[in-house]
């Protein structure tokens, strides 16, 4: 790992700066739990470091607002996310899946800001918080701004950050009435980086799905919003004919990709084999609530 400058800014405005002064190589750093083993690999090798260390504090709420909706701070632990009482009252679902990321090591020092910058298809948040119709809450040189999380990842480690930009929260809305599931298929322990994750959301209306999100990733390049298998339970009874049509379309939309971990085919019968079982498991925690 190459020599390279550890810069403390003592605001945001300052670290945009600093990002933004024409080093491309710069990365921010909070956590640290993936960018450190990127650095160590070579695959990055910036000559400057920022440490939001100092910063951390002032964007780490997690508060509720009067419509039921959700914001984080990009400073919190996945630990204090997983714990947080405004989440288990408001999306338990957040809580309950946090327990398959990583370990508890890695959770009580990754920060939600960076496991949603990372870019890279196999971390578990992303698809989650998507799957839960999220925005990240984004500051740059030109002010702030929302984008939604299934629209933020371009390709392998590519986002839609910009250059100057730091994600400052997530935004999520009321989760009144739907119901979630997120599963994955690991190749070792249950709480290691996916072979395939598949995070879904549906909201059932008089005995039909009225809407769904659902979201894939590690078997892709990328986190991908799967309409086609969406759009096969639009108002559609919850039965086992839709799960099924559901899976069927989510496999043969997915642009899944050979890696270590299996061939792109091995990865789309398991995206199918899982789909049915994330789908059936959000219809049961629908009826449980």
């Amino acid at each position: 790992m190459r020599n390279f400058e550890l810069i403390q800014p003592a605001s945001l405005a300052e670290a945009i700066h600093l990002l933004h002064d024409g080093d491309d190589s710069a990365r921010v750093m909070s956590g640290g739990t993936a960018l450190m083993l990127m650095m160590k690999t070579g695959l990055y090798a910036p000559r400057r470091l920022i440490s939001l260390g100092a910063l951390e504090a002032h964007h780490s709420d997690i508060s509720a607002d009067h419509e039921g909706g959700v914001s984080i701070g990009a400073g919190s632990t996945l630990t204090a996310v997983e714990t947080s009482p405004v989440i288990k009252r408001s999306a338990p679902f957040i809580a309950k899946a946090m327990k398959k990321l990583a370990n508890v090591r890695v959770r009580n020092a990754a920060r939600v800001g960076g496991a949603l910058a990372h870019g890279d298809p196999h971390m578990d948040l992303p698809p989650i918080l998507a799957s839960l119709g999220g925005e990240l809450v984004i500051l740059g040189p030109n002010g702030e701004r929302k984008l939604a999380i299934d629209s933020f990842y371009k390709g392998y480690l590519e986002t839609g950050l910009l250059q100057g930009e730091i994600i400052i929260g997530v935004r999520l809305p009321s989760q009144a009435g739907w119901s979630s599931a997120y599963l994955k298929c690991t190749t070792r322990a249950a709480d290691d980086w996916p072979t395939v994750g598949v995070a879904v959301s549906i909201r059932i209306v008089s005995g039909v799905v009225a809407e769904s999100r659902i979201m894939v990733g590690a078997a892709t390049d990328r986190l991908t919003r799967l309409k086609s298998a969406e759009a096969a339970l639009h108002m559609a009874p919850p039965d086992a004919v839709a799960i099924e049509r559901a899976a069927e379309a989510a496999a043969a939309e997915a642009q899944t990709v050979d890696s270590s971990s299996g061939s792109a085919v091995y990865k789309t019968e398991l995206l199918r084999v899982y789909m049915r079982r994330a789908l059936a498991e959000a219809l049961l925690n629908g009826a449980v609530q």
